[in-house]
């Protein structure tokens, strides 16, 4: 949904007063503990659900009271559906961050080889997240460490960086 992001989606009921379980797919969890509204896309429409109440769990859980959901049966459609926020929430970042879902699509650049694909998503591993590169159908994973970051070009969609010697070498041949 254009405008909004992901952070997670409802992993099933909690209870049956209409509380559900959500799953945080995000890298700070606890940034999202104050969270008062969310948005399901139902029938291609981002639909605000206001929060009752917040209960932080673990592993990226918590539970979500939502008004107007009272009943199991309620909360039932919900499961499984994915949590979006309004991109308004977001801070703005400079030329050399970027959130991992605004630059899909983008074009990846590297400063040496040049165009290389186009960026398909970010696999948030804890200790070394990889950014996912299509190269005429070849998946290409980068190390997104900070010393690779050049910048990014939000109006020209692209994001240009400087992959390891040899990366690119053990992919493309």
């Amino acid at each position: 949904m254009k405008g909004y992001f992901q952070i997670g989606h409802i992993a099933k009921l909690h209870g049956f007063k209409g509380e559900v379980s959500l799953f945080l797919d995000v890298t700070q969890p606890d940034n999202y503990h104050r969270l008062t509204l969310i948005f399901f896309e139902i029938e291609g429409i981002a639909t605000p659900f206001p929060i009752q109440s917040v209960k932080p769990m673990i592993n990226g859980f918590m539970v979500l009271k939502l008004e107007g959901v009272n009943s199991e049966a309620e909360a039932r459609r919900l499961v499984r559906k994915s949590v979006f926020l309004s991109d308004s929430l977001l801070p703005e970042l400079d030329e050399h961050s970027f959130y991992d879902h605004e630059i899909v699509g983008f074009t990846v650049i590297d400063a040496v080889r040049g165009n290389i694909g186009t960026a398909i998503g970010v696999i948030d591993h804890p200790s070394n997240p990889l950014l996912q590169v299509d190269k005429e159908g070849v998946e290409i994973l980068i190390p997104l460490n900070l010393e690779l970051y050049k910048k990014v070009n939000r109006t020209e969609k692209t994001l240009t960086l400087t992959t390891p010697e040899g990366l690119l070498e053990v992919y493309l041949t």
